[in-house]
């Protein structure tokens, strides 16, 4: 099961789609996977809206970079959102550590910042996610996200189509589920990038 992934609705229809075949997989047209030196790269097509997502990790620093592209085939504008998502672990499993998570907004910086106090020689790290700034909405709540079933392929939020809470804080199930809105017109082509990393402190990871 991943604890991270991407996922792109339709604010139209409401179809919810992923440029990776876990966790929804569409049997009607083909997943392209490659992996070259230092990188991976996932491609599909779904209802006129090509995916291209290209993942790497620049070799100095602690961070791991995701480009999403996203170009309408399908000959008509198209809204829609891409959202984020990532389970935070920070410790040796997440089951242990998830209560003692703690997420918030950095005022400076809009990334979700999240840390975990109890986790030894690491417990002054910051982690932090951030959708290239682009984040209109937000949640460090999995339960909010996911819903009771916790199902990836079926993300309660998606399927309501409404706006992420912005709740984060000490006491949820952590995640950082980061989302924004595009549109594109006929023929256009739109990056969203999406950084996941760690910093030393508060500072670094700024």
């Amino acid at each position: 099961t991943p604890g991270e992934t991407f996922y792109v609705r339709d604010e139209n229809t409401g179809l919810v789609r992923g440029p990776t075949c876990l966790p929804i997989r569409e049997e009607a047209s083909p997943y392209v996977i490659r992996h070259g030196h230092g990188y991976s790269r996932f491609e599909h097509t779904s209802h006129g809206i090509a995916l291209d997502l290209l993942q790497f990790v620049p070799l100095r620093d602690p961070i791991k970079i995701s480009r999403l592209t996203l170009e309408n085939r399908s000959g008509r504008k198209r809204r829609l959102s891409v959202t984020a998502y990532a389970e935070w672990v920070l410790g040796v499993a997440r089951t242990g550590c998830a209560p003692y998570v703690v997420t918030e907004i950095d005022p400076a910086t809009g990334a979700m910042f999240a840390r975990n106090s109890w986790n030894g020689e690491f417990a002054n790290r910051i982690a932090f996610a951030d959708l290239g700034w682009l984040q209109t909405s937000w949640t460090g709540d999995r339960l909010e996200f996911l819903g009771r079933n916790a199902s990836l392929d079926h993300p309660e939020s998606l399927e309501r189509g409404a706006a992420l809470s912005g709740k984060t804080g000490a006491g949820l199930d952590p995640c950082a589920a980061l989302q924004t809105i595009i549109e594109l017109d006929p023929g256009e082509r739109r990056e969203v990038l999406f950084l996941l990393g760690q910093g030393e402190s508060r500072e670094e990871a700024r």
